[in-house]
């Protein structure tokens, strides 16, 4: 529509008005149309993300529990008859190459999903067990650095383990006082305390009992502190 100049304004005033009125009113009317239509077609593609991601959830926690069936078998002599429905095996090493191959499987698939996440911590704990040390860590230091701070607790709790059981004891006590500065749901506090005083107790006893007598102190009237005053009576010079 045309530009009304102010001269023609002042000759018809109220032609001029309506016109503009109308003008206003319809470039209103396309803009909301714009905006709705957009707004359909966001909403289309959130929906159509989320149903994505809950269809991925779902796959790749019906896939993790397939591998979490061969990492939790029970290892039978030959000739030991298993429950019905029972997954069961004779090798420890091939129940845990089993879990692992589709531990990771789950983890190459579904990288994003909290199932994909939760496989490669177990990932990571079938290598150990199969002596894969190094690929082992190489997950856990992955998680490590991930956003997710209860994955990343999880992760640094057992590379701090691992690091002890690896001849890497400095390592391990770094790992232990970053969690113990950053505690979570996962790996509480207590808990954290509690494997440092049994990282310190062989070589360490006046080390470890201050931890285990911090444990008593903190958390008193708990099942961790009864174990921590059992171990703190286990330790030499404690007794």
């Amino acid at each position: 529509m045309a530009h009304i100049s102010r001269k023609e304004l002042k000759k018809d005033e109220v032609r001029e008005t309506f016109a503009y009125g109308a003008e206003a009113l319809l470039s209103h009317k396309q803009f909301t149309i714009w905006v709705v239509a957009m707004a359909i077609v966001a909403a289309s593609a959130f929906y159509g993300w989320r149903s994505h991601t809950q269809r991925q959830t779902i796959q790749a926690s019906a896939e993790f529990d397939d591998a979490m069936r061969d990492f939790q078998a029970r290892i039978v002599t030959p000739g030991e008859t298993a429950q019905p429905g029972e997954l069961t095996y004779v090798d420890e090493k091939v129940k845990y190459q089993d879990a692992a191959k589709k531990f990771g499987d789950v983890v190459a698939k579904y990288p994003r999903t909290r199932p994909g996440q939760f496989a490669k911590y177990y990932d990571a704990l079938s290598l150990e067990k199969l002596g894969k040390n190094d690929d082992a860590k190489k997950l856990l230091r992955e998680l490590a650095a991930g956003g997710d701070e209860e994955f990343a607790a999880m992760a640094r709790m057992e590379l701090a383990g691992l690091s002890d059981r690896t001849g890497q004891p400095d390592e391990a006590v770094k790992l232990y006082q970053q969690l113990l500065a950053k505690p979570t749901v996962l790996v509480p506090k207590p808990v954290v305390l509690l494997s440092l005083a049994e990282h310190y107790g062989a070589k360490n006893p006046s080390e470890a009992a201050k931890y285990y007598g911090q444990i008593k102190s903190e958390y008193p009237d708990t099942p961790i502190a009864q174990q921590a005053e059992q171990e703190l009576g286990l330790l030499p010079g404690q007794s």
